[in-house]
């Protein structure tokens, strides 16, 4: 195989009619997907996209998500996944930034993601999930399609996937990914979770997110079964992992915390389960503890970006466990400890530095944007991750906190400079810094600090309406707070990290 759309071929091989996907409207085996995979190559081949093309898939989880995936990779073009969560505005950007051919949306969403091929040229063909939309094309009536599907040869060394992610700067940046890279995050993340063709894996995890991503086409390339919710509901979770005899549940720290707090909790049956993950942020010990020993089955930490395609480090399920850890690399990964001060100088053993990634899993570069790609990639091929760790004697990494200013909030990465960006062009707001507050469930929330323009006034109910027309759900402050000025440095520069110190919650 040279790249993830080999899975689901070489999968249908073997596997046949067993069982490859589980949605609440439809159940799929290895070979209907392939089938439905070379159908969607076909139409859109048919409609002149190929190789050097890029393809996004702008969609909440569904069936219809997966098959297009593999069937864009089979035309030899390049898939765009999109954060359904994003507005209008952020969508443009997005698609105007990685040149989109064609789009693959909802029915709610598509008429309006028609509109937009008015300014943007390249983007000319939209599709449509759930039924016909104006300006849209019907996936049931593109998977009608029988023309040949494309036989392209995958190069691993050529651009597999363009992840967007939030922008430090205000804009998002487009993380270009390797076929080799998106391949090996699968491969090695199925080796160290001990994935077989006997898991049935339910998740909710965003099939656009890496995580998300890994889980599904891990489990396809050892013939696992994925159980796909569209979105997360702790009770309709408890219940798949039951109806299912579920072997592996995959999430982020929030929904493990919602379905300990579920009353369906004390009735459900999770003894199918031999192991979990959980990656995304931090998860506190005491909910892994809680779930471990309600479960019965150990759950595993994980750590992974955009950047790196997926996972970069984690625990395989045969090894003591190492609680507060997010493991070790994963084979054929480099990981250590950079001093803060000096990157080119590693840290000793428990002593804080940045975390930095080397290997076939780290990205080509940031779409467009060489100066970016260079900050982030040095010349030895490590990657800074901003992330601040420390590593053990047997190569375990801790994560200590976050080098940059980045907010998660319930495993979505939330950068400040958007969200400032958005309310200062609120006529009320004079100045404004956005920082993290603790969450119980989330882990942390955005909180945006707001000094008024003399003279103005407004209320967080109108900053918060003015946010959620220009930001996506997930992105907005959950928190604004009006104060009389901010904590700068000597220089007049905001300190972010010092904003919840002087404005004591």
């Amino acid at each position: 195989m040279n790249g993830p759309g080999d899975i689901l071929r070489r999968a249908a091989a073997r596997f046949g009619a067993k069982t490859a996907l589980i949605t609440a409207d439809r159940t799929l085996s290895f070979t209907e997907l392939d089938l439905l995979a070379d159908r969607v190559a076909a139409a859109l081949a048919d409609r002149g996209v190929g190789p050097g093309r890029t393809v996004s898939l702008y969609a909440q989880n569904r069936w219809e998500w997966v098959a297009a995936y593999h069937g864009v990779l089979r035309t030899g073009a390049v898939v765009n996944p999109v954060n359904v969560m994003l507005t209008r505005e952020e969508l443009t950007y997005v698609l105007r930034d990685c040149g989109a051919a064609a789009v693959f949306t909802s029915v709610e969403q598509a008429a309006a993601v028609a509109e937009l091929t008015r300014d943007l040229p390249e983007l000319r063909t939209v599709v449509s999930f759930g039924g016909p939309a104006d300006g849209a094309v019907d996936f049931a009536e593109l998977t009608a399609f029988e023309g040949p599907a494309p036989q392209i040869t995958t190069d691993p060394d050529q651009p597999c996937t363009i992840g967007y992610t939030s922008g430090t700067t205000g804009h998002p940046k487009g993380a270009v990914q390797s076929h080799r890279a998106v391949l090996l995050n699968c491969a090695m993340t199925a080796t160290m979770h001990a994935r077989t063709e006997h898991d049935v894996v339910v998740t909710a995890l965003p099939a656009p997110h890496v995580y998300g991503n890994v889980v599904i086409n891990g489990t396809f390339l050892v013939g696992g079964t994925v159980v796909l919710m569209e979105r997360f509901a702790p009770a309709a979770a408890l219940g798949l992992i039951d109806e299912h005899r579920a072997t592996l549940f995959e999430g982020v720290p929030a929904m493990y915390a919602m379905m300990l707090a579920d009353p369906a909790l004390g009735d459900a049956d999770l003894s199918s389960l031999s192991r979990c993950t959980v990656g995304g942020q931090t998860i506190p010990t005491t909910t892994i503890n809680r779930w471990e020993q309600r479960s019965g089955a150990p759950l595993i930490e994980l750590w992974g970006m955009t950047e790196i395609s997926g996972l970069g480090t984690t625990h395989s399920p045969y090894a003591p466990a190492v609680p507060g850890s997010i493991g070790v690399a994963l084979p054929g990964v480099e990981v250590r400890i950079a001093d803060l001060d000096d990157l080119s100088r590693s840290t000793a053993r428990g002593v804080p530095g940045e975390l930095l990634v080397r290997g076939p899993i780290v990205m080509l570069g940031y779409h467009g944007d060489p100066e970016a790609s260079a900050r982030a990639i040095d010349a030895d091929g490590w990657l800074r991750t901003g992330d601040i760790a420390t590593m053990d004697a047997t190569g375990h990494v801790f994560i200590v906190d976050r080098r940059g200013d980045m907010v998660i909030t319930g495993g979505y990465n939330v950068y400040p400079a958007e969200i400032e960006r958005v309310l200062a062009a609120h006529p009320a707001v004079a100045l404004v810094a956005v920082g993290p507050v603790p969450d119980p469930v989330k882990g942390e929330l955005a909180c945006a600090y707001v000094v008024l323009a003399p003279g103005a006034h407004t209320t967080e109910e109108e900053l918060s309406a003015f946010a959620a027309d220009r930001l996506a759900a997930y992105k907005r402050p959950r928190l604004i707070r009006f104060v009389s000025d901010l904590p700068k440095t000597s220089t007049g520069k905001i300190m972010r990290r010092a904003l919840i110190t002087t404005f004591d919650h």
